[in-house]
């Protein structure tokens, strides 16, 4: 088939034979279309908002990506004596539009998170919810379970709680235009140039952030790029792949939600819960042989602050490759899971954000685990019975790092596949790359511009994670996601 004959309609039933093949259902069952016919669209949730907090006043707002409708957050921070800041983070919540063991909580245990296939989007909740109910869309009431923390001037974080409240998102923005107007290289968007009060919000909500991610790589946070690329549609044609650029609202974002979900674990010491972590990476050695030809040397034994150390200073020398050694330690690190944590158990941590207690509670709407984590949290606020047992965590543990990874490759085979189509234009040229992995599968290599992977299929021999080889395009097979490149 010729790839510039392939249309958008067949790339979406490639993107659903994948999910199959991997093991997802990506047809809501009948039971699921029964139970959203007992919501009401204009509910704030099943449940009373008798002694709920009315915080609908406050001037909250969110930041997510210019076509996002699943918003899982919102923020609002308030000064206070002393020189601190008070941030409250507003999460949706979900649980109160979908009881445990309810056919859509069967469908997204089953699921554990919304899929990105590039041409479709694969929910894990019916749009109904995500995109509609539990979203807390612009100026619609809904109940949220507020994480609550002051910040100091230095980043520090201190007076944790956690509680339910009626909120109100006054305005939904985007990462693209929040994030240049607070770096200075454009005009505040229009919402926020009206709003006096706003920008003076949000510019306390950049400093907040600033102050916390200092404060994270002193102690050894990885200062990584982890640009997510995406596809680039025009009449429903993919005319490139574009990098997603971290800029300062997406720091903000990332900041906050990585304090939120520390509070929220601490919350959590006394009970059974789940936690997200990152081991201790297998492939040290190979990390430390990186930093050898920029005459930096780490230590023998894994360290995250000397890595980040090392991070920084290849980032100040050498800006334009940064992205290449960035990609090459997150390859060597290896994913996050998710495990149960028992009360008086050893913390095993996250070694990528340098802290000891952490879980995923900002985002109900895409992921399982928040759904768990939220009824922890209620039940423990509510001071009923945990409902979950150590069994049904450490399961629910279990399939959703294991989804997760079928998730990731999901997207990678649909990115290759979109690739694919891209560069099938472009076989003969030559381009820049790093090796990406080695595996028994064959040696893999990722093109610097356009930023696409493929099969490296002559010439691997030698190559390691982290190399820079220079390769030419050959061959590409859309149906299967075939790029294959030879070394020149």
């Amino acid at each position: 088939m010729n790839p510039a004959q392939i249309t958008h309609t067949e790339l979406e039933k490639m993107a659903e034979q994948i999910m199959l093949q991997h093991g997802f259902e990506p047809h809501f069952p009948a039971s699921v279309q029964q139970q959203l016919g007992t919501i009401k669209p204009d509910s704030v949730g099943g449940g009373s908002t008798e002694g709920v907090p009315d915080l609908r006043g406050l001037l909250w707002s969110s930041i997510d990506n210019d076509t996002s409708r699943d918003l899982d957050q919102i923020e609002v921070v308030e000064a206070i004596p002393g020189g601190g800041v008070k941030v409250m983070v507003g999460i949706a919540d979900v649980d109160v539009f979908v009881p445990k063991s309810s056919p859509i909580d069967d469908y997204a245990a089953r699921e554990t998170t919304t899929v990105y296939a590039g041409v479709r989007n694969f929910p894990m909740l019916p749009e109904e919810l995500s995109t509609g109910a539990s979203s807390l869309l612009e100026q619609q009431d809904r109940l949220a379970v507020v994480i609550e923390f002051v910040a100091t001037a230095n980043g520090d974080v201190s007076s944790g709680t956690v509680y339910r409240a009626l909120v109100q998102n006054k305005a939904q923005l985007t990462y693209s235009a929040v994030g240049a107007w607070l770096e200075g290289t454009s005009k505040a968007p229009p919402k926020v140039d009206t709003s006096s009060e706003l920008q003076e919000q949000l510019r306390l909500q950049d400093q907040v952030a600033q102050a916390l991610r200092k404060q994270r790589l002193l102690h050894g946070a990885l200062n990584i790029d982890t640009h997510e690329v995406h596809p680039v549609l025009l009449n429903q044609e993919i005319v490139d792949i574009q990098q997603a650029e971290k800029n300062r609202a997406t720091e903000l974002i990332e900041d906050f939600m990585i304090a939120a979900n520390g509070v929220v674990a601490r919350r959590l010491e006394s009970v059974s819960s789940l936690r997200r972590v990152v081991k201790t990476p297998a492939r040290w050695d190979r990390i430390v042989q990186l930093a050898g030809p920029s005459g930096e040397s780490l230590p023998a034994q894994p360290d995250s602050k000397a890595l980040n150390d090392f991070l920084l200073k290849r980032k100040a020398a050498d800006p334009d490759h940064f992205q290449d050694l960035s990609l090459a330690i997150i390859k060597l690190i290896g994913p996050g899971e998710y495990v149960l944590e028992r009360p008086g158990q050893p913390e095993q941590g996250h070694f990528g954000l340098a802290v000891q207690d952490y879980t995923h509670s900002t985002a109900p709407n895409r992921r399982f685990a928040d759904v768990v984590t939220q009824r922890l949290l209620k039940s423990q606020m509510a001071g009923t019975a945990a409902p979950y047992s150590d069994e049904e965590l450490s399961r629910i543990a279990q399939n959703c790092t294991l989804k997760e990874d079928d998730a990731r490759k999901v997207e990678r085979e649909m990115s290759k596949r979109l690739a694919a189509v891209l560069m099938s234009q472009r076989i003969g040229e030559t381009f820049q790359a790093i090796v990406t992995g080695v595996t028994p599968h064959g040696t893999f290599v990722r093109v610097l511009k356009p930023r696409v992977e493929g099969l490296l299929a002559q010439g691997y021999e030698g190559a390691d994670v982290g190399d820079k080889v220079r390769v030419k395009l050959t061959r590409t097979d859309v149906q299967r996601g075939y790029i294959d490149f030879v070394r020149v």
